[in-house]
């Protein structure tokens, strides 16, 4: 049997639109908006497929949106392809939430509004415009360290290891624009909201923490690699402490990358949603392994 690893995308994939073809053509998506929306209590779906897109890009919409999606396209896939299963799976960020799902760890509904809660959270923590996040191309993770460790206008810190060159910082405004001068070359500031994966969460780590002590967890039924820890995920235990320090902690996705596939050796990875960052950073981390996106009804039929 062809060894497949699932890769769920994380914040920054949404877009105006997203899910309404899926909704169009499948009994599935309706089901799944249906559960979101009745949850959440407010029209997900609507946002999705009609926006605005400043309403969609809060971090509260946008990260049960994209569970939302990525977890239609994941039960499709299952339906139309039912020789094929994951060997593993991994989720950047949020995606980890989409990934659980997956494995049966986590019940739908409940990780809906956990990311909900988990976005507002998150933007709560940090007023906006006082925090920043920043990719930096070209450069070492060791390098950037150093240079952080010279900025003195606040927190600033390595949020994101996404690709070999391809490096976020997030922190303090100001002290990410100091790191940036100082760093020089590449530094592109991102259109998000808040600083993601920095100690200035704590406050959000320690909110969701106690939403997520109630929340009942599973055994998964294939590991997921963790962002925080690198390590595969099975037990409830180790779930929920993981899902507490991602908040706070950096998204090791090339270590975790990395090490899926030495352990999984998998022909294929399938990533589950809008867009195809994840496959992209892949062919960067392991261009050997094939490469597939499902994001339609279409696209859900492997061979």
């Amino acid at each position: 049997m062809k060894k497949i690893i699932g890769l769920f995308p994380g914040q920054g994939s949404q877009k105006v639109g997203m899910g309404k073809q899926l909704w169009d053509s499948s009994e599935i998506a309706k089901r799944y908006f249906a559960i979101a929306d009745e949850v959440l209590g407010f029209s997900l779906s609507k946002i999705c497929f009609e926006g605005p897109a400043e309403n969609l890009t809060a971090t509260a919409v946008a990260q049960p949106a994209i569970l939302t999606v990525s977890t239609i396209c994941y039960e499709i896939f299952r339906a139309s392809s039912p020789s094929l299963t994951l060997a593993a799976a991994a989720g950047h960020s949020l995606g980890e939430y989409s990934a659980l799902v997956a494995a049966g760890a986590l019940k739908f509904e409940d990780a809906v509004l956990l990311v909900h809660k988990r976005g507002t959270y998150m933007q709560e923590a940090v007023p906006v415009g006082t925090g920043k996040m920043a990719a930096v191309l070209g450069k070492e993770v060791a390098d950037i360290e150093a240079t952080l460790k010279g900025v003195t206008s606040g927190v600033v810190q390595v949020a994101n290891v996404n690709a070999p060159g391809q490096v976020v910082i997030a922190g303090a405004a100001v002290a990410v624009d100091e790191a940036a001068k100082a760093l020089g070359g590449k530094v592109i500031e991102l259109p998000v909201s808040a600083p993601f994966h920095c100690s200035l969460m704590k406050l959000a780590e320690e909110r969701l923490a106690l939403d997520l002590a109630k929340v009942p967890l599973q055994t998964a039924k294939f590991p997921v690699y963790s962002n925080f820890s690198t390590e595969p995920l099975t037990s409830p235990e180790a779930i929920r402490e993981a899902l507490r320090l991602q908040v706070c902690g950096r998204v090791r996705w090339v270590e975790s990358m990395t090490r899926a596939i030495a352990e999984c050796a998998p022909e294929m990875a399938i990533e589950f949603g809008a867009g195809n960052v994840l496959a992209g950073l892949l062919k960067r981390i392991s261009p050997a392994v094939a490469r597939v996106n499902v994001d339609s009804v279409e696209s859900a039929s492997i061979t």
